[in-house]
């Protein structure tokens, strides 16, 4: 409590020192000036493309009339500490994860990527005409803010490790860096998840603290040097299929805003939920031809028996996630039922077509 203070005190301190610094003629033209920190370093590869997007398009389709001053992780408060300082108004809006924020609200873990779901373009069919959107308003209006997708890092890797994957029984023992409801699967089949800092992974992989890491994706991988220290890079992503990126807005401040700013700020997140998603499929498809050709990377695909096992494990954990409180089940229910939907689909379209024209390029 008294570190929240102490913090909130800060936040109002740079409230007034912003009001101060914007002068009477921007209080009068009724210009609002706003604080958004991202939980992403500043410059980390692709991850703080959104926010910036977001900030500059803000900035120039208002004109003016809502100044958007971009942060990066650490300048006002600590990554973690984010969706907090949102909540209680020391910021106007942060950007991060849906999954940091499990531990506030058990619901939002249907938000985070779930072993064997949706792809990125299902989830975003999801959020925009099945409901999900509404169902994210309740989650996160529970935590004081509105949330708003605002990127997707596309289908992820089953990880880098330095020990092989040869059956379902060579996951145990294993400390592997992960996170959200795949880290609870890992628990399930006997691996040992570990909280760990993304710019803590590498020396852990090189110094042995941990045997594996569920990490982004192959552009940030590389990035960070990953293939450097590890092995092995398994796939195909069972645990994050999809991993959208979440902006979120002091929900008072949100209310504050005239009809049409909220519209520029809906319509900022849109683009940078697209124009991210793009940037990642480009990025990590040009990643995998340089690990592939240049840096020589052993690439592993985990074989049908290790995954139909992790697919059954998975299954029951998200069932006993989903029954955590009725408004959890509720966010599964809708999210289930969208599946049922749009499963046989993407496998009659997408997939029979990715199947053919594989089998063209031989």
């Amino acid at each position: 409590m008294e570190r929240r203070s102490i913090l909130k005190g800060a936040g109002l301190g740079l409230l007034a020192a912003g009001a101060t610094l914007a002068g009477a003629p921007a209080i009068a033209k009724g210009i609002k000036q706003w604080r958004m920190q991202m939980t992403w370093r500043k410059n980390s590869p692709l991850l703080s493309t959104g926010p910036q997007i977001v900030a500059d398009y803000i900035n120039k389709a208002s004109n003016g009339r809502l100044e958007l001053k971009l942060y990066a992780a650490g300048d006002l408060v600590s990554p973690f500490e984010v969706m907090d300082a949102v909540a209680d108004g020391t910021l106007h809006m942060g950007h991060g994860y849906p999954a940091y924020w499990s531990g506030k609200q058990p619901s939002v873990q249907f938000f985070s990527p779930i072993p064997f779901g949706l792809t990125s373009q299902e989830q975003n069919a999801w959020l925009h005409y099945g409901g999900g959107q509404a169902l994210a308003d309740k989650v996160y209006g529970q935590l004081g803010v509105k949330f708003l997708p605002s990127g997707n890092t596309s289908v992820q890797a089953a990880g880098w490790y330095n020990k092989e994957l040869n059956s379902i029984n060579d996951f145990k023992g294993l400390k592997i860096r992960s996170s959200g409801i795949g880290a609870q699967v890992l628990t399930e089949i006997g691996g040992v998840p570990v909280q760990m800092p993304l710019g803590d992974v590498p020396q852990g992989l090189q110094s042995g603290v941990i045997d594996g890491a569920d990490f982004v994706g192959p552009y940030n991988d590389m990035a960070f040097g990953l293939h450097k220290v590890a092995k092995y890079y398994y796939w195909p992503g069972w645990m994050e299929p999809s991993a959208v990126l979440d902006c979120f807005i002091n929900q008072d401040a949100w209310n504050s805003l005239d009809k049409d700013l909220q519209e520029i700020v809906t319509g900022a997140n849109a683009m940078a939920n697209q124009m991210v998603l793009s940037e990642f499929v480009t990025k990590n498809a040009q990643a995998v031809k340089v690990l592939k050709e240049e840096q020589n990377v052993d690439f592993r695909l985990l074989d049908d028996p290790t995954l139909k096992h992790l697919g059954k494990v998975s299954q029951q954990v998200i069932q006993g996630v989903a029954d955590t409180d009725s408004l959890t089940r509720e966010v599964y229910a809708s999210l289930s039922s969208f599946m049922s939907t749009v499963r046989p689909y993407t496998e009659l379209s997408e997939m029979r077509f990715l199947d053919a024209r594989a089998q063209l390029l031989l």
